[in-house]
């Protein structure tokens, strides 16, 4: 994010096909999930990407198309399987769209089996220049174990990364859960990552309507700005002065990963902030798992979201989505304080405006 190379369109997302991204710790449900969602009557025109068809075990009468790496069902939908990577799957699914040979579908779904860490694809669509022109990250949805969840958030570290940065959560096996355990679960996830609305589902049924539209798909201001921000999850309104917002919560399990949600009531100049936020990403990006926020650079909306050390391409809103013009970041770090990252934040825009930092 270079602030001498940054160029404002008019509405960046538009026309872009959106991407979600499903993941879970090994048993979470992830193939009984895709494997139903394959058959919904509602997902025609949609591309799913697995590792393998094989896996999910469709039924051969509703195929009725079949290549290398590329299924078409009866009700619409494409079964997409990764032959090497994602990058070189989802180029060569757009090509084929483009020319016909598929038909024009308008989301995909990406089953991230075998990647415990989900945040390469992420990086994946911001980075690779071709996805970028033609993608957009949707969502992040995250299945968890109702029977194992707690156990692997307590021993696994990849099962608290794939938590932390979700946009949604699913509960998969609850009913084989005692209400008392699930309580318990979600108590962990919500320590983890306090945004992000918790749902349970049995057996992998879930209307395909509950995966999609978590993320920005227009420049267009909307209440599914706020929603994307997190904000729609917030109990009480966030005080003037930098202080907690959007549920901040106290880890009671790790408290190497938290999130911290940080408020600007000065308004920023995009130089200042974009070398705050690259420094901040030189200095920590492994630890940086995930950030998300709206910021005022000298009056007008921004929202910024990234991955580590990458980020998707700022987009400028037509409008504030509400009357409150403070900037808002949501941080899901590791080992990191938030004061620490409030006091870079101000005085890197306190060097850049030549003012004193105290």
């Amino acid at each position: 994010m270079n602030a001498s190379t940054v160029t404002w369109s008019r509405d960046a997302l538009a026309g872009k096909i959106p991407v979600t991204l499903i993941t879970g710790f090994l048993g979470s449900g992830k193939t009984t999930l895709i494997s139903k969602l394959l058959l919904h009557p509602e997902m025609r025109r949609v591309a799913v990407v697995i590792n393998e068809v094989g896996e999910i075990g469709i039924d051969h009468d509703l195929v009725t198309l079949s290549s290398e790496n590329i299924t078409l069902l009866a009700n619409g939908c494409i079964c997409c399987s990764v032959r090497t990577d994602l990058q070189e799957t989802l180029r060569d699914l757009f090509a084929q769209r483009r020319v016909g040979e598929v038909f024009d579908f308008d989301r995909v779904i990406v089953e991230t089996t075998g990647l415990a860490d989900p945040a390469p694809v992420v990086q994946t669509l911001a980075s690779d220049t071709l996805l970028e022109a033609h993608y957009r990250l949707d969502g992040l949805i995250t299945l968890v174990d109702g029977v194992n969840g707690a156990g692997q958030i307590q021993e696994q570290t990849e099962a608290i990364k794939q938590i932390a940065i979700a946009d949604k959560i699913f509960i998969t096996k609850s009913d084989l859960t005692s209400s008392s355990d699930l309580d318990v679960l979600s108590e962990l996830i919500r320590d983890l990552n306090a945004q992000a609305p918790i749902a349970f589902i049995h057996n992998g049924e879930v209307a395909p309507s509950a995966l999609i539209d978590l993320g920005l798909s227009s420049a267009r201001a909307s209440d599914n700005t706020l929603r994307f921000l997190g904000e729609a999850l917030s109990a009480a309104k966030a005080p003037q002065d930098g202080g907690r917002y959007l549920g901040q919560r106290s880890p009671s399990h790790d408290a190497s990963v938290r999130t911290l949600s940080l408020r600007f009531s000065q308004p920023f100049a995009w130089a200042s902030f974009t070398a705050a936020l690259e420094l901040l990403t030189t200095l920590r990006g492994p630890d940086l798992l995930r950030m998300k926020g709206i910021v005022n650079v000298e009056g007008e909306p921004v929202v910024v979201q990234g991955v580590q050390h990458i980020f998707h391409t700022p987009v400028k809103m037509d409008r504030w989505p509400s009357d409150d013009q403070d900037s808002r970041l949501v941080f899901i770090v590791r080992h990191m304080d938030a004061d620490v990252i409030r006091q870079l934040f101000q005085a890197v825009g306190a060097v850049s405006q030549g003012k004193k930092f105290s």
